[in-house]
């Protein structure tokens, strides 16, 4: 396995080690009678998480999503792209914000809403480019869909942190402002991508 693989496999690899850090250990899981022994631990884990563990998921997020660009530059740099790296690289991505996602709705800190609209966005790219693979045609990443994907990143790192540190100066919800920022970008772009290639959609039918 070449060294751009192992780099995206690695950001799949710190998807659930970025939950962990989001997620409290859940009470039913801590109240389990056969788990007393273990009670204080869970609740000093617990403690741990909710005094520090959004700062090292916002640290664990901007490192993983940050290889996104590492490894296809060396895969392009050394021409080591490969049909598996092809597979994992967009796989890696969209699990990476998935959790991210899925885990902010679980806290309360977004709505369910916002998860669902930009993963079913994801869904429906990737169904188009596969159509579109199956007859032969290439949909490359547009200068919109990178745009969204860095807003999307800018939007959980801030409302992973809790808008720190622009909420030590103001009370402004930059992470609100942000989020909603990023969800129109991501229904505009796939509009676009829609728009540019419905001519794969007229063959698929």
């Amino acid at each position: 396995m070449n060294l751009p693989n192992k780099i995206t496999l690695s950001r799949i690899m710190l998807v659930p080690i970025l939950m962990v850090f989001i997620i409290p250990i859940p009470e039913s899981i801590i109240n389990a009678g056969f788990l007393s022994f273990m009670k204080p631990q869970m609740l000093a884990v617990n403690d741990f998480l909710a005094s520090f563990g959004r700062y090292v998921a916002a640290g664990i997020f901007i490192i993983a999503s940050s290889t996104d660009a590492v490894d296809g530059y060396i895969a392009r740099k050394r021409k080591l792209v490969t049909r598996f790296g092809k597979f994992l690289d967009p796989i890696a991505d969209k699990l990476l914000v998935t959790a991210a996602l899925l885990a902010l709705v679980q806290n309360g800190d977004i709505n369910g809403w916002i998860a669902m609209i930009i993963i079913s966005r994801e869904f429906i790219v990737t169904g188009l480019r596969l159509v579109a693979a199956g007859e032969g045609i290439v949909i490359a990443a547009s200068n919109l869909g990178k745009l969204k994907t860095v807003l999307q990143d800018i939007a959980i790192v801030a409302a992973l942190l809790n808008n720190f540190p622009i909420s030590l100066f103001t009370s402004f919800p930059f992470d609100d402002y942000a989020m909603f920022l990023a969800v129109v970008v991501t229904v505009y772009s796939l509009y676009d991508y829609i728009k540019k290639n419905l001519n794969v959609i007229n063959v698929f039918n």
